[in-house]
């Protein structure tokens, strides 16, 4: 069965909450499964290395998920309309996958989370798209022929599955957000089965 890499950093829950949805919808797929794994922090300041293992959540991601998936899914929460420094730290040290050609070829989608409505979800997607084009990876975003993505109040972008946690900091993403969360995991999960065919 085929495995789709569902990777993230996230501090504060919405974006783990986000993979978990992504993860229902490629559940949802036939012959696909769902492989979640974060990023550790990191830090200006030294001190010991991460754990090999975080105490809670997903596993951290080793370079052979990377090899073995037939797709993978990024997510991070936007930091000035980028993503987070502890994923882009990870994806910065991908050159020998890069050289190797580890991804190319395997559908890729993005996701990520904000405080505000305007907080750069779209910046921030985008950002996260030009590393996956360098590495040879077939883009997959939300198509307007899901309903929710012309009527939702909230996250979701046809760039890929957003949430938007208010000043209050609410890491449950909406009945919205959530189902074009799972929506972006079926498609992910159903065009990597049609590219491994």
């Amino acid at each position: 069965m085929p495995d789709i890499l569902i990777l993230y950093y996230s501090r504060g829950g919405s974006v783990a909450a986000l993979a978990r949805q992504m993860a229902r919808g490629v559940g949802e797929v036939e012959g696909a499964v769902a492989r979640l794994r974060t990023v550790p922090p990191v830090t200006a300041v030294t001190q010991p290395a991460a754990p090999p293992v975080p105490e809670t959540g997903a596993p951290y991601v080793q370079a052979s998920d990377l090899v073995e998936c037939a797709a993978l899914a990024i997510g991070s929460p936007t930091r000035f309309g980028n993503m987070a420094a502890p994923l882009k730290h990870f994806i910065d040290g991908l050159g020998s996958e890069w050289a190797s050609g580890t991804l190319v070829g395997k559908a890729a989608a993005v996701f990520t989370s904000t405080a505000t409505l305007h907080g750069g979800q779209e910046s921030t997607l985008l950002s996260m798209m030009v590393p996956l084009l360098h590495h040879g990876c077939v883009l997959v975003g939300i198509p307007y022929t899901e309903p929710l993505l012309s009527s939702t109040r909230s996250g979701g972008t046809p760039y890929g599955a957003s949430h938007v946690s208010g000043m209050q900091d609410d890491p449950e993403p909406s009945a919205d957000e959530a189902q074009l969360a799972r929506a972006l995991g079926r498609r992910l999960a159903t065009i990597a089965l049609k590219l491994s065919a």
